[in-house]
């Protein structure tokens, strides 16, 4: 049996809500990397307040959500974190899934493509999902090609949605379903 959550570049592991409560503070002043994350305006948060808001959404946390920290097969360093959350409820089978790599020095080199490969294993495979769904902003052409790389495709816009630079962006809905993952990576597991 496969190690579904390990690849060949990255792990995803348990999150560690204060080691990922440090990092994400002091990324945090990085905003262009903010500006990728979050659709508001860019805000400074401590490393206390942030791992006391990572706590509490772990500790309130449902069935459906899942926290994985990414992490660098070859040093175990903290790349960046991913979650999937199966919304509604579980008859509709249908998640949202979101990621960030923190460092500007771990983009572009496929962890964050890999991390995505293997969370939709997890929900495909695990969770038996049947959709997965993503936003990303239409000024992130690399995200929005990593994610074509993993099979999502683009299912909607809404345009105008944002404010950055003082200019409206459009946000953008991909997704993809599980017989699209299945045939993408030759899966022949049977579907019910």
């Amino acid at each position: 049996m496969k190690d579904i959550f390990k690849g060949n570049l990255v792990r995803l592991s348990a999150m560690d809500s204060e080691e990922v409560g440090k990092a994400f503070s002091s990324l945090g002043r990085d905003s262009e990397l903010m500006r990728l994350m979050d659709t508001g305006p860019t805000r400074l948060h401590s490393a206390k307040a942030t791992t006391k808001f990572l706590e509490k959404i772990i500790e309130d946390d449902s069935p459906a959500n899942h926290f994985f920290s990414i992490r660098a097969l070859d040093d175990n360093r903290l790349l960046g974190d991913i979650n999937i959350d199966v919304i509604n409820n579980w008859g509709s089978r249908d998640s949202f899934v979101g990621i960030g790599i923190y460092k500007r020095e771990d983009w572009g080199k496929g962890y964050g493509t890999e991390a995505m490969k293997l969370i939709l294993q997890f929900g495909f495979i695990e969770l038996n999902l049947r959709r997965i769904t993503l936003t990303v902003f239409e000024y992130n052409p690399r995200a929005i090609r990593s994610y074509e790389k993993c099979g999502f495709q683009v299912e909607g816009r809404m345009r105008g949605r944002i404010i950055k630079d003082n200019k409206r962006w459009d946000v953008l809905l991909m997704g993809i379903l599980r017989d699209e993952w299945k045939e993408l990576n030759h899966d022949t597991t049977s579907t019910k």
